[in-house]
């Protein structure tokens, strides 16, 4: 079976959007390794981060790094993606829904959806899309 991960990328900030997103979704890094450990490497990018990784589950880890360099030029904040957190319960749901848009944007609030999920997107403090949803548990969905 296939997982999915996301791969963030940062603009200098890598190391406080991850502690960031570990205070809400728990766990402990991996692994992290800043530019600086891949000599030679100038001065100003040294402390940037190259690498790092956050188990979300057993399935999933949520992974990112900065731009730098060369990259860096072609930063753009917010690229075309979303990440898509399920939740076991609407309680959850709202917990990660609502650490998440600390200090960010709710597109659409959470709420009970036409295909049967208790849905909501945002985009955070960093400019990161974000999708919380969980199934709700009911024998009369609202889809049909």
């Amino acid at each position: 079976m296939s997982t999915v991960n996301i791969y963030l990328t940062f603009n200098g900030n890598c190391k406080e959007a991850f502690d960031f997103y570990k205070s809400i979704l728990g766990g402990e890094f991996r692994s992290m390794s800043k530019f600086g450990d891949m000599p030679p490497m100038p001065e100003d990018q040294k402390k940037r981060i190259m690498h790092i990784t956050l188990p979300v589950s057993k399935e999933t880890v949520l992974m990112g790094s900065d731009s730098g360099g060369e990259w860096a030029k072609n930063f753009k904040q917010g690229n075309n993606f979303s990440v898509s957190v399920s939740t076991d319960s609407e309680e959850e749901a709202d917990r990660t829904f609502n650490g998440l848009v600390q200090g960010g944007n709710a597109m659409m609030p959470m709420n009970k959806t036409f295909w049967g999920a208790y849905f909501g997107m945002l985009t955070d403090k960093f400019g990161i899309n974000w999708i919380v949803s969980c199934e709700v548990k009911s024998a009369n969905k609202m889809m049909s």
